[in-house]
């Protein structure tokens, strides 16, 4: 029986070093850690605020910051901060967690209800994100426990002080308490500002990081809480109509005005020079509140010094070197048009060709012009999903023309690769051109073109070197007039005989036949 002790502790030791989130301990003192009320000092910043302890709250983390920001909602129904509490550890990197073991702090929009608050937590207090969520799931993500909570040690958490977890516990239990059914845990790799979304418009995650942006600015520019909904692999953000599953809800105004002038700041910021880069962690990091070198702050001048206990930090070594700031180039250099070459060759009408557009790796052998024929008997090509949320089919129609009847396409046009990171991908189409004019008209070129040339030499017969029809007629009324006979097999001084087996044609045919154009 004395061995039971030994044996569970031994356990306890072995769930700390596999992974310090994996919340599975439980304290003795845990229920009355839960019971301890809201600081004095938080009390009156809630009263100077217009606020009291059991209005809703919502938090907000942000990783590169090492921040956590509890918002409170006042008596005129709109979120104000009340406090931010520095983070003392997360790890991983910048970016959402993508499977089990990763090390990685969830990104994204969790509901918190009071079931995922855990009184017992054997890292003094906690509460579960509920990774995964909908969204994860839909991307195929995989992970547990993933927390918030007490002692300075992550692998895949969100870890506080216990004076920090304490107080955000107690926050949380009296927004409950008044009523909260749960509140919405908002988690960014770092705040959607426009310098950050320039300096980092080139990482992996980008397109993941602006989809966050979507819920951040419409918590930002109005100071409500977005209904959030899944729609496919992507989150969609708005009111009543995000929240019963709609694809495209209504966005206000001020958040279209607040976006619009973002992304006008984003680009100004790109082009006065700003570098895109990533920042490359060893593991994560911590707030330089909780540095020995780093000095207390205002915006946490409620803790004085000394610095709180921290407990066991979770690997101390990763922390005291800084992240790694990598440029990221784009992937697709933009390629400019080829300007006319005036040493180019010029055209029979003098005009100038311009040279041709430059690509990056253009095709030696371009592809055959299909005919009707074989686009008829070919075998029908796999639907395009449309990228566009409103699932407009007709985009993919102007793309690609009416290739196999109805109107004419428009001649295909070389378009500019642009940076990978600035732009979504699509789907690749084929780089046949569409058929031309007349080709389309005609599904068999040669033949048409061999008749096109009789009916043109029977007209050039009746209209040659100025004559018009009825001249013609005249000229071959009059009977030829004799000429003196040479002899026989000779042929006149200057005048070559024709060569065996070669149909002898008049010049002015082959001077007409040269001034039609190609099929």
């Amino acid at each position: 029986m004395a061995m039971r002790p030994v044996l569970a502790a031994s356990g306890l030791v072995v769930a700390l070093s596999l992974g310090a989130c994996q919340d599975a301990g439980f304290s003795a003192a845990g229920s009355a850690r839960a019971r301890e009320p809201i600081p004095q000092k938080t009390v009156a910043l809630m009263a100077t605020k217009n606020m009291s302890p059991r209005d809703p709250i919502l938090i907000r983390a942000f990783k590169k910051e090492s921040e956590m920001e509890v918002w409170k909602r006042g008596a005129d129904g709109q979120y104000a901060l009340l406090k931010t509490f520095p983070i003392c550890r997360w790890s991983g990197q910048l970016g959402p967690k993508v499977r089990e073991g990763d090390r990685q702090a969830p990104e994204g929009f969790y509901p918190i209800s009071m079931g995922q608050m855990n009184p017992n937590s054997s890292y003094y207090l906690s509460f579960d994100t509920g990774y995964p969520n909908a969204f994860d799931r839909a991307n195929g993500r995989t992970g547990s426990y993933l927390m918030v909570h007490g002692t300075c040690s992550s692998a895949g958490c969100f870890a506080m002080t216990d004076e920090a977890i304490a107080e955000i516990y107690a926050i949380a239990r009296e927004a409950f308490a008044g009523g909260q059914r749960a509140f919405q845990f908002q988690s960014y790799p770092f705040r959607m500002t426009a310098q950050n979304l320039a300096k980092f418009r080139n990482d992996p995650h980008i397109a993941f990081w602006k989809n966050l942006k979507e819920g951040s600015d419409y918590f930002e520019a109005l100071h409500e809480e977005p209904r959030v909904g899944v729609c496919g692999t992507r989150y969609v953000f708005g009111g009543s109509d995000a929240a019963a599953g709609a694809c495209t809800p209504k966005v206000d105004p001020v958040v279209v005005a607040k976006r619009q002038k973002d992304e006008v700041e984003v680009a100004e910021l790109i082009a006065k020079g700003t570098p895109a880069t990533r920042l490359v962690y060893q593991d994560g990091g911590q707030h330089p509140f909780f540095r020995e070198t780093a000095p207390s702050t205002q915006l946490f001048a409620e803790r004085a010094p000394p610095r709180p206990n921290l407990g066991i930090v979770s690997r101390p070594e990763a922390l005291a070197a800084a992240p790694e700031e990598i440029m990221i180039e784009p992937k697709v250099k933009p390629v400019l048009l080829a300007k006319i070459d005036p040493k180019h060759e010029k055209g029979k009408h003098g005009a100038v060709k311009p040279t041709a557009l430059a690509f990056a790796a253009p095709a030696t052998n371009p592809a055959p012009i299909p005919t009707r024929e074989a686009a008829e008997t070919a075998a029908p090509a796999a639907p395009i999903t449309v990228a566009s949320a409103d699932g407009d089919p007709s985009a993919y129609r102007k793309l690609l023309g009416n290739l196999f009847g109805g109107a004419p396409a428009a001649p295909p046009v070389a378009a500019v690769a642009l940076p990978a990171a600035d732009t979504t991908p699509v789907a690749a189409i084929s780089p046949a051109a569409p058929l031309p004019k007349k080709l389309m008209g005609h599904p068999h070129p040669v033949a048409h073109a061999a008749t096109a040339s009789v009916k043109v030499d029977a007209k050039a017969d009746a209209k040659v070197d100025g004559l018009n029809p009825a001249a013609a007629k005249k000229a071959e009324a009059k009977p030829a007039e004799p000429k003196p006979a040479g002899k026989s097999g000779e042929a006149k001084t200057g005048e070559k005989a024709p060569e065996a087996g070669k149909r002898t044609e008049a010049p002015h045919h082959n001077r007409v036949a040269a001034s039609q154009p190609a099929n």
